[in-house]
């Protein structure tokens, strides 16, 4: 692109306003340290805005989401509010181009689920135990620099079964303390648009400050942006004969 990779993080963003705790972990709020890793480890190759659940259309209205290359999705507890057409317009704007990342609790966001078909649900546990990110793909560019494995030394554990359907790809697999596996580093097509789910980054623990991570998801990003010029979803006109001729 000969222009910045326009990147919208969307943040739920009501842990940070309802429990200090969290708040002090992340002052800007969970989406404000997205942005800044992604400003930290693209700099001036991407151009960062933030929204939130609480702003008019969720932050994401119809003129956002057409100046939006890719879209990072962080939800936990209110995912029954966000309404159904933000979720149909992300929808659209996924199938017309759009990248989408999908992170942590966001496996239940309506947007994920409506796009992938399943319930997108796992098994899980918050005791804060050390999770390490295996790379099951180095040649993958998600996996670009990363090393293997990411060490995260307090996590919540997400496990198998994961209700997802087969990825596409798959780029990386996390391992627990109590002995679980998940497949945390997942990547989809759905019409032209690319979705990529990664699993760490529950908001008890610092997560979005890690180095790796955060270039796990800068260069997710950069796998996720459109390969070629948006467009409406694809309808089905009625073909008469001789349509192409």
């Amino acid at each position: 692109m000969s222009r910045p990779l326009r990147v919208t993080v969307w943040g739920e963003n009501v842990h940070e306003s309802r429990e200090e705790d969290v708040r002090a972990r992340y002052p800007d709020g969970m989406h404000g340290a997205i942005a800044a890793g992604l400003n930290e480890q693209l700099g001036e190759a991407v151009a960062v805005r933030t929204a939130t659940l609480q702003e008019p259309e969720h932050g994401l209205s119809e003129a956002v989401l057409a100046e939006t290359d890719v879209l990072t999705w962080w939800g936990h507890i209110a995912h029954d509010e966000v309404s159904g057409a933000v979720v149909e317009r992300v929808q659209h704007a996924v199938l017309g181009g759009m990248g989408l990342l999908v992170l942590h609790s966001g496996h239940y966001s309506k947007p994920f689920q409506r796009l992938l078909g399943t319930t997108c649900s796992l098994r899980w546990r918050n005791e804060g135990e050390r999770e390490l990110v295996w790379t099951v793909a180095p040649a993958h560019p998600i996996a670009a620099g990363v090393p293997h494995p990411i060490v995260i030394e307090a996590s919540e554990m997400y496990g198998e079964p994961f209700d997802i359907p087969a990825p596409d790809e798959l780029v990386f697999v996390s391992s627990f303390a109590g002995g679980e596996i998940f497949r945390g580093g997942a990547c989809f097509e759905r019409g032209s648009g690319r979705i990529f789910y990664f699993g760490p980054g529950d908001q008890d623990y610092p997560i979005y400050h890690h180095p790796d991570v955060r270039r796990v998801i800068a260069n997710a990003v950069r796998w996720a942006a459109p390969r070629f010029e948006r467009h409406p979803p694809r309808d089905a006109p009625n073909s008469p004969r001789g349509w192409f001729a």
